[in-house]
Parts: structure tokens; C-alpha cells; sequence
């Protein structure tokens, strides 16, 4: 009997751990915009183990029995929003030793504690792309991640099938590199120092491939080169700042040069060589300012950009450069480009599926299809209002951010401890965070 009750007890722990690996949500009455098609009144979402088990209309899609069901009724579904330009959680990448820095990595500088990380949730980013700064030819290798409430590092970067930890390598030219020796001091220069960089990775890949793995005729290891070997295999994308029209085309130079694919960040001139653009394959991740300042090399930035580009057929994507612009108000960018002449369809693109195409991600997140993983967003109304809000950010199925609770709220709207990675300690500071 005892062994008969023992094996009961193991049988339900059983069925329980089996339960619980397939709990399934289901998310019903919401328009649902797939973005990959036409958007879906009264839809249905169904989620599980983390992934889009189904998405339709209703009465097309079965309700699995015994399913977790959430009526979101007047409200909007859309795919997590991913930002391919972000320095969010401090990813600081070379120093002031050398304008050419391709060995360092954000993965070995990101923060996952900083505020930041929650105010990219309330905005309803899901994935971004950690890039060091725009101080250097060669900035670092950027990270891919998606913003889960995470210990570590470890829990938000993004890795391939391989195991591989996925990201780019970051670029830039125009004014941002220019400094006192060792850096450049011309644009002529800026592009000579990359090409003999490019050349040397060119070198060190023949080398390798001449030594066919005897470890006697390796050469000594290089890590700023083992990344542009990536980049020169088609294996890292470039994603670079650039702003001017010349400085542009220097890039586009360079990639047609030595073969490496690139996105080009931020062109503030790109109506300016909107045809080179597209004939040499590049996609553009672009920013939406609409305050006056910042650098000089910009004053000609038009708003024009983006349906300039998608005229032309150039995948575009906006981008926060966070903190340029919060991470909060991501949905604005798309919106303003729409007020200037970009469709509606690249809009919505622009702050989701062209992201993913441009960090390769396309097969994972951008678009709400079966497969794909459970990465979205519930809005109060259409996203591409200005009166419209976050109310919740869901990754892999799971609920990071809901505007309903005191706790998150504040990173959405502010208040005390909002601005903060952790609140001083309460011996310290009184409740207005005055100290005593």
C-alpha cells in the first residue's frame, strides 16, 4: 500500500511539473496588430512555454481547456518594440587609448541593475541593441538583448543557436572620433585608419586559413581582429554613426571595399544620397529629434528621412539613442515620421519587424506569429497616437511590466526612486529624500 500511495504521490508531481512546463495563456477581445499582416479586431493571442502558439480572430482560433484567459476588450496588442540603437544600462565600450578599439565588448560593461532597464519597459521596448558610444572609428562590439527582469548580464543577452552571444560591432565617423593625437584629426584620416585596420583582419583571416589548425603556424592571437573577421565573414554586423552626406558615403565606400554589412545609425542627411543608399543594400536606422540643438554635423536632418527612404525601398527603423530620447516615448518616432508622409505599414515596421531584420532577429521577434516568442505589448489605444500608453510589456510570456502596479507605474510616469537604480538607505534620506 505504501508503495502503491508513493507511486500516487509521484505520479501527480509528475502531471503537476508537466502542467506547468505547458501553461498556456490565452489573451482575448483586443485589436490585434501582427504587424507581418492586417491587424485583427476582437483577436485572440495564445501563448505558450514562452512562444506564440496561435493568433487569429476569434472564433478561428481554439481556446486550449484549462488555459490562463485574459479579456483585454477596447485595447491594443502589438509586437514588443525593439530599439537598435541603445545606451541604455551604461554599455560603455573603448577608452581614450586608441580611436580603434573593435576587441571591447558591452557585454562586459552593461548594468542590468540601472534604472533605465525599467524605463525601457514602460515605454514597451522588448529587444534592444547595446551600443558603446560614438568617440571612437572602432567603439566595441555591441550587445543584443532582451530587457527581462534579470541578476545578470546573463539573463538578458541574446544568444544564437551556437551558443554565441549575439551582437555587432559599433562604428562611427564624422566629427565624433576627431580629437588630439592618437585619434584623427580629418575625415580623410578617420577613413585611412579603418581601411588599415580592415586590411590587417584581411591578413590575419589568410593566415589563419593558411595554418589549417596547426597551432605552429597560427598567429598570435589578436582579439580586436578575431571581431573583424566576424564582421569580414558576414558573422557581426557594422552599425554605424554617421551623419553628413559625405561621411555617409564613406561608409557605403568601405562596406563595398571589404564586403561587410552594414546599418547605417542615425543619417541625418540621407536625403541628401537617398540613391546610394539604396543601391548599395543598407538599411538605415534612423532618429526622430524634434527639439532644437545638438551637434553641428546635424543641422541638416530633415524629418523627410523616413519617407524619403521607404520611397526608395530602404529598410528603416527608428531608434532611441536613449538617453537622447527616453526610451518612454518610443512610439512617438514612428508617429512623426507618419506626420511628414511615412505609411503607416513602415511605421509600425519601423518600431518592430525592420528592427529585427536589421539585428538579424526576424525569425524571433518583430511580428506576432506562431513560433515566434510571446514578445508584446498592450496599449490603452492606437500606437501611433500621441495619447496613447503603455499598460503592460510581456517577454518570453512573461509580464515585466504593468502600469496597474505603484511599483512599476513610477518608471513610466516618475516620482520618488524612479530616476534611481536602488533608493538611498531609508536611514539617510526622510520620505521626500531630504537628508535628515
Amino acid at each position: 500500500m505504501r508503495v502503491f500511495l508513493f507511486a500516487l504521490v509521484v505520479a501527480a508531481v509528475g502531471l503537476t511539473v508537466t502542467f506547468a512546463q505547458r501553461s498556456v495563456q490565452v489573451f482575448t477581445g483586443a485589436t490585434v496588430i501582427p504587424v507581418s499582416g492586417p491587424a485583427i479586431p476582437n483577436g485572440v493571442l495564445v501563448v505558450e512555454n514562452g512562444r506564440i502558439a496561435a493568433v487569429g480572430p476569434a472564433g478561428s482560433v481554439r481556446v486550449p481547456r484549462g488555459a490562463d484567459v485574459t479579456d483585454l476588450s477596447g485595447l491594443v496588442v502589438m509586437p514588443g518594440m525593439i530599439c537598435t540603437h541603445s545606451h541604455v544600462a551604461q554599455p560603455w565600450g573603448g577608452d581614450s587609448s586608441g580611436p580603434l578599439q573593435p576587441e571591447v565588448r558591452a557585454l562586459d560593461a552593461v548594468n542590468v541593475r540601472a534604472a533605465s532597464v525599467q524605463k525601457a519597459q514602460a515605454g514597451g521596448i522588448t529587444t534592444a541593441n547595446l551600443m558603446p558610444g560614438s568617440g571612437h572609428l572602432m567603439g566595441g562590439q555591441t550587445l543584443y538583448v532582451k530587457f527581462r527582469d534579470g541578476k545578470t548580464v546573463d539573463d538578458l543577452a541574446l544568444r544564437g543557436a551556437d551558443g554565441r552571444v549575439l551582437g555587432g560591432l559599433k562604428m562611427a565617423n564624422g566629427t565624433n572620433p576627431q580629437k588630439a593625437k592618437p585619434y584623427p584629426g580629418t575625415r580623410a584620416k578617420s577613413a585611412a585608419l579603418v581601411r588599415q585596420r580592415f586590411i590587417e583582419a584581411q591578413e590575419y583571416r589568410d593566415k589563419l586559413a593558411n595554418a589549417a589548425g596547426d597551432p605552429e603556424k597560427k598567429p598570435a592571437r589578436d582579439l580586436g581582429l578575431e571581431a573583424l573577421v566576424e564582421v569580414l565573414d558576414g558573422r557581426r554586423v557594422i552599425h554605424h554613426h554617421t551623419h553628413r552626406h559625405d561621411d555617409i558615403l564613406t561608409v557605403l565606400r568601405l562596406s563595398e571595399e571589404f564586403g561587410f554589412r552594414v546599418v547605417l545609425h542615425h543619417v541625418s542627411e540621407a536625403w541628401k544620397v537617398v540613391d546610394e543608399i539604396k543601391a548599395a543594400g543598407a538599411a538605415c536606422s534612423l532618429i526622430a529629434i524634434d527639439s532644437p540643438g545638438g551637434k553641428l554635423e546635424a543641422r541638416d536632418i530633415k524629418w523627410e528621412n523616413a519617407p524619403l527612404l521607404e520611397k526608395a525601398g530602404v529598410d528603416i527603423a527608428f531608434h532611441t539613442d536613449d538617453p537622447i530620447n527616453d526610451s518612454r516615448l518610443f512610439l512617438r518616432s514612428a508617429a512623426q515620421g507618419m506626420r511628414v508622409g511615412l505609411s503607416r505599414q513602415a511605421a509600425l515596421e519601423s518600431l518592430t519587424l525592420a528592427g529585427a531584420r536589421m539585428l538579424d532577429l526576424d525569425d524571433r521577434v518583430g511580428s506576432l506569429e506562431v513560433g515566434k516568442d510571446a514578445d508584446f505589448v498592450v496599449l490603452d489605444g492606437d500606437p501611433l497616437s500621441i495619447y496613447t500608453k503603455v499598460l503592460q510589456t510581456w517577454i518570453d510570456g512573461e509580464l515585466v511590466f504593468d502600469r496597474s502596479l505603484p511599483e512599476d507605474k513610477k518608471w513610466a510616469e516618475g516620482g520618488w526612486g524612479a530616476g534611481s537604480d536602488n533608493h538611498a538607505h531609508h536611514c539617510c534620506l526622510g520620505p521626500t529624500g531630504r537628508l535628515r
